[in-house]
């Protein structure tokens, strides 16, 4: 169980810094230019989303859906939650100093990266057929093929 919760806040770490690179980059490099930051912000968003690909695909060929689905939904509230209202302190924002309608377009980009990212490696996961059910129902196929079914005698 612990091996299970350290998966999961290894996984809301590695989200969270990610936006915390990304807004040092922001506030280093792109202080007063609006546009470099939005595409700084939109390559961290794509990076969450590959992270999740990545680790849905990985974590699907061993795990049923309900447990990984579990974990990562776990993992993105966390990293959610530090990463709306931790990050701006690390660079010296109020998390509330853009206003209310910064604060919620934050939260909503940020489950859509997720959102896409989890579906896109799922969706992967499942056209090759290298998930956790399609494993299961192949070796349940392999297994039954080659005995014939017994005549019970009454």
């Amino acid at each position: 169980m612990t091996q299970r919760w350290r998966a999961v806040g290894v996984l809301a770490a590695a989200l969270f810094a990610v936006n915390v690179v990304a807004r040092v980059i922001i506030k280093l490099g792109f202080d007063g230019n609006d546009t470099a930051a939005d595409r700084v912000s939109l390559g961290m968003f794509v990076v969450v989303g590959l992270i999740l690909a990545g680790v849905v695909f990985t974590w699907g060929k061993a795990v049923p859906a309900a447990r990984w689905g579990a974990d990562v939904s776990a993992a993105v509230a966390v990293a959610l939650l530090l990463t709306v209202l931790v990050g701006p302190l690390l660079v010296g924002n109020n998390p509330f100093g853009g206003g209310a309608g910064l604060f919620f377009a934050q939260i909503w980009l940020y489950l859509v990266a997720a959102g896409a990212g989890v579906a896109l490696g799922y969706l992967v996961l499942i056209a090759l057929g290298r998930d956790y059910r399609s494993q299961q129902l192949r070796r349940y196929a392999e297994r039954n093929v080659g005995k014939p079914r017994r005549v019970v005698r009454r």
